[in-house]
């Protein structure tokens, strides 16, 4: 996860996630709770330098079990997948400060993510 040290309120606040299989295999994930697919669910925790988490006020997907196919996505040995999105249209970031930011779904998912990211929040 990649994001810009400092994000003035009023722009959008781009988290960039990128997934690399390093394997000489195919991988194979499921979209569901990542940014590979719309915002329907909380698969960030994003808290304030004393801790407090920015709620979540995104929509939340109603999921069949066990997903279909096309909740699938696959990744070729070598190869990447990245997308983005803007953490503003599923949490509620009003104040100014340093955030860090936790992908949360890997148990989900099948992800496995590296460090945080933190940024700063600043006003105009």
């Amino acid at each position: 996860m990649t994001i810009k040290d400092t994000i003035k309120i009023g722009q959008p606040v781009q988290l960039e996630f990128k997934l690399y299989n390093g394997t000489d295999t195919t991988a194979k994930f499921l979209k569901w709770q990542t940014p590979f697919e719309p915002l329907l669910s909380k698969y960030l925790d994003i808290k304030d330098e004393q801790g407090n988490e920015v709620p979540y006020i995104g929509a939340m997907a109603k999921r069949i079990m066990p997903p279909p196919a096309d909740a699938y996505l696959k990744v070729s040995p070598k190869d990447s997948l990245s997308a983005k999105v803007d953490i503003l249209k599923g949490y509620a970031l009003e104040k100014t400060g340093k955030y860090t930011v936790t992908f949360s779904s890997s148990e989900m998912s099948g992800i496995t993510v590296g460090s945080p990211v933190t940024f700063n929040y600043v006003s105009r």
